[in-house]
């Protein structure tokens, strides 16, 4: 197969998936999801994102209808049906399927997955140009979930700017993350991260950055930081479940960054060698 659907026990390729409107996906966007990659048909960090995954839910009540060994199980299995050993796998449940209404319906969760072949970003070759927008969204950023408009119409508003992503910021300036990703600075050999409150992803490549840090005995500082020191960094980190340690040399049209290659390179080849051990690629 080229690309996987599955719904509740009915899997295919994703062109041929159907999905009932009466999923609560359709009307309320009520439900979360979860991400990564694949690669040598091995998903990369899969127990952290199942974690996260149950996490989301359990904080909006839903009841996930299998449990996380049954789930990773499921996951496995899929990405063996693709013909390409390097995927996308996604993941998402939904509170169920019944007639609109606000409050909750009874009956199960619906399980939806979709792979597709993709690969991860390349650190070493690609630069990233980023646009900051301010932070319309929500106070549960914390939590995974399927409403996703803010995120939607940045990524528009960069793709309209030539750029790659898009920082967001509180009143007062506070960076808080991308749209698509966490965002953090190198400054005086020291990483920044945004702390992981309500306002940001606890994003599993960001887990595993600070991690990185620390192996390398870079201080690691995680305290809100602004868009001046935004600006003022040394360097400027993407971080993804597929883009684990991305460089941002351009931020609203103006450079910024570039001053800490060999700190940046020694951040991006520990989690390369990670990636590709876990994955049995080497």
């Amino acid at each position: 197969m080229k690309t996987i659907g599955y719904y509740n026990g009915k899997y295919g390729e994703i062109d041929e998936m159907t999905i009932p409107m009466n999923d609560r996906a359709c009307w309320f966007g009520d439900g979360v999801y979860d991400a990564t990659c694949c690669g040598n048909y091995v998903i990369f960090n899969l127990e952290e994102h199942i974690d996260r995954f149950y996490n989301s839910a359990g904080l909006l009540g839903i009841k996930i209808p299998m449990g996380k060994t049954e789930l990773a199980e499921l996951l496995r299995t899929l990405v063996r049906k693709l013909d390409s050993p390097d995927q996308f796998v996604y993941w998402q449940v939904t509170r169920g399927t019944a007639p609109r209404n606000h409050a909750f319906p009874e009956g199960p969760a619906n399980l939806w997955v979709f792979s597709r072949p993709s690969h991860i970003g390349d650190m070493e070759h690609e630069r990233l140009k980023l646009i900051t927008t301010e932070d319309t969204r929500f106070l549960h950023c914390n939590i995974k979930t399927l409403n996703l408009i803010p995120n939607v119409m940045a990524a528009q508003k960069t793709a309209e700017a030539g750029a790659d992503e898009a920082v967001f910021y509180r009143p007062g300036g506070r960076v808080t993350e991308c749209a698509h990703s966490n965002v953090h600075i190198l400054k005086d050999g020291i990483l920044k991260t945004a702390p992981t409150d309500h306002l940001i992803l606890p994003g599993i490549a960001r887990a595993h950055l600070i991690r990185m840090a620390k192996k390398l005995c870079i201080p690691v500082d995680e305290h809100p930081f602004t868009l001046d020191e935004l600006m003022d960094a040394d360097e400027i980190i993407v971080t993804a479940s597929s883009n684990f340690c991305m460089q941002a040399v351009e931020v609203d049209g103006k450079p910024a960054g570039g001053k800490a290659p060999a700190l940046l390179r020694a951040l991006q080849h520990e989690l390369l060698e990670e990636y590709l051990v876990y994955t049995n690629q080497k």
